[in-house]
């Protein structure tokens, strides 16, 4: 693994019309970057990402069977007791899930390491899945990297596939807080792929959402029968809706049970089911002992939270890093420091994807700063030797 220097296409403003990348800027700042690029071995893909990834994702859905059965493990992940049995039953249901995304730490010396699961509402998918592949079929066709360079990216013909599995010819609604452009972005995304599968859809407005008798309706008082919502869970937990018997009437994309993963607190959980795994740092629950054992060197999350907000890193008696935020109220997670690697300066977090049950693809986001933020810039990669 290795960042090298890449010449940007001089035609990128239209390249990135062409497929619809609208926030390659967010904000005013940069957010895609392809003045460099990451490159990896095919052996490092194969052996120290994708099988990996694999293999927590297999690891955390057993840890699921056995958390919604034990109220004590709701309890420690703040879950509210009115969303224990919508959760409990979208998981005996079989609900499947579409995708999620492990964040690692990986510097192609030693084993990746799991920072968190992006299992509910990952974002940089369009990123990951379209534009990073279109910058390197650019790239090769201009004779700029060789013909026999490949990327870990099967995500758009994967999530095609699945929305075949999961919801065959249904009306799927898809929904977001789309003053945002990146969430609006990606159910745009995702909309592609649902219909290239098949499947009609309608992107709105989660406040577009309403009650039509005891449905969730759209402003057409169109029912929602399959809702695919980059909203989280917990969001939606606290909302007044949340507790409406309608939330058993809807198909939901990511379902319930997702919001066991997408907690913090879910590092703790699994280092306690498998201590010592190669690919897992220690990790504890604020108020537990054994977070003694983690010395004075560690990271402090909320179980709750998005983005790196609300995090501090703790290197002896200082604080590395910390960030701001709105979160933490429902307590925190402590885990064992394993600083980002240093490439010039710049500090790459690897967004390993899964669809299904299957890895699907890597993206990157790197930051001068030692937390990745959602100001942290998105930089391809390619697969060479």
């Amino acid at each position: 693994m290795r960042r090298v220097a890449s010449e940007p296409r001089p035609d990128f403003a239209k390249c990135a019309a062409d497929i619809g990348f609208d926030f390659a800027v967010i904000d005013g700042e940069p957010y895609w970057d392809e003045s460099a690029r990451y490159e990896f071995t095919l052996r490092e893909i194969e052996e120290d990402l994708e099988a990996p990834t694999a293999e927590l994702g297999a690891l955390s859905l057993e840890l699921v069977d056995r958390a919604v059965r034990d109220e004590a493990i709701l309890r420690k992940l703040a879950i509210p007791t009115h969303a224990w049995g919508l959760i409990a039953d979208s998981w005996k249901r079989g609900d499947a899930s579409l995708y999620g995304r492990f964040d690692l730490v990986y510097d192609g010396m030693g084993p990746a390491k799991l920072l968190e699961y992006n299992a509910d509402t990952p974002t940089s998918l369009f990123e990951s899945a379209i534009v990073q592949w279109r910058w390197l079929r650019d790239l090769v066709d201009r004779g700029q990297l060789p013909a026999e360079t490949d990327q870990f990216n099967s995500l758009h013909e994967k999530l095609i596939a699945r929305w075949r599995q999961l919801a065959p010819g249904a009306f799927l609604h898809l929904a977001c807080m789309q003053e945002s452009v990146e969430d609006s972005g990606t159910i745009a995304y995702l909309a592609d792929c649902a219909i290239q599968a098949g499947l009609d859809t309608m992107q709105i407005d989660m406040g577009d959402i309403g009650f039509l008798m005891d449905r969730f309706a759209d402003r057409e008082d169109r029912a929602i029968e399959f809702l695919f919502k980059l909203y989280p869970w917990e969001w939606m937990f606290a909302d007044e809706f949340g507790k409406s018997p309608a939330m058993k009437m809807t198909r939901f994309f990511e379902p319930p049970w997702k919001a066991l993963l997408s907690n913090k607190g879910w590092l703790a959980l699994l280092w306690e089911a498998e201590p010592d795994h190669p690919n897992l740092l220690p990790a504890f629950f604020e108020n537990d002992f054994r977070a003694d054992t983690l010395g004075d060197s560690y990271a402090r999350k909320p179980l709750l939270s998005r983005e790196g907000a609300n995090v501090t890193l703790y290197q002896g008696a200082h604080i590395l890093a910390r960030t701001s935020g709105d979160y933490g109220v429902e307590g925190y997670v402590l885990q064992a420091l394993h600083p980002l690697p240093d490439f010039d300066g710049f500090r790459p977090v690897i967004g390993s994807w899964l669809v299904g049950d299957e890895a699907a693809g890597i993206g990157i986001r790197e930051d001068r700063s030692a937390i990745t933020s959602n100001r942290s810039r998105y930089v391809p990669h390619v697969i060479l030797g």
